[in-house]
């Protein structure tokens, strides 16, 4: 077993190590409101939460992931709320994967992480799927976040908004937002506790 490969994240899950709250990320929400629904693809979508709720919100989403279980439980996720008929969802290791080229009215990935030497080449695959007039959404721990670091993470694995920013094809995209973005987190012990995430938000030209 590889650190985050399919086996290690089926464990994860299987244990109970991986359970997110099944709400939608913070930045997602701030970034898409307003939005026209259109198609939208979720990469790395773990159990849902943010697929759930742009399905929601009008949304006809596509959920991809590496872990068989946390789609199974995405899926169950929508079924609960009638949503079956808005999402699908497709197991793929992301680090790898091409979306359709320009398929997608929003392409949006939360927390992915890939390897430093392969970031690059990710965002621009996930780029490559925007469609015309479309939105990228990007969000990752920002290099600053000492806390994540602190707790095991690999510092590595993290980067700047402007550094996502500058993976992208040149004269492509319109990058709306490239920042480190402070929020409050939550300690294991229950304590409010100061984060940042890098965000990129870029729209097809």
């Amino acid at each position: 077993m590889t650190l985050y490969d399919e086996q290690w994240w089926e464990e994860r899950y299987a244990h109970g190590h991986t359970q997110w709250s099944g709400r939608p990320n913070d930045v997602l929400v701030a970034e898409t409101t307003g939005l026209p629904p259109g198609t939208a693809l979720d990469v790395g979508c773990g159990t849902g939460g943010d697929a759930v709720w742009l399905a929601e919100q009008g949304w006809q989403v596509t959920g991809v992931d590496l872990s068989r279980t946390a789609l199974q439980r995405a899926a169950a996720a929508a079924a609960e709320r009638g949503l079956d008929g808005r999402t699908t969802w497709q197991q793929a290791d992301v680090t790898t994967w091409a979306p359709p080229a320009r398929a997608f009215d929003l392409v949006t990935a939360a927390f992915l992480h890939p390897a430093a030497a392969r970031r690059d080449d990710v965002v621009r695959r996930l780029a490559a799927g925007v469609a015309p007039g479309g939105t990228l959404l990007v969000v990752q721990h920002d290099p600053s976040d000492l806390h994540t670091v602190r707790h095991g993470q690999d510092p590595d694995r993290f980067a700047t908004g402007e550094q996502l920013a500058a993976a992208l094809p040149a004269g492509e995209f319109e990058v709306l937002v490239a920042e480190a973005r402070p929020r409050l987190g939550r300690s294991h012990e229950g304590e409010d506790l100061p984060m940042a995430d890098a965000v990129l938000r870029a729209r097809r030209r």
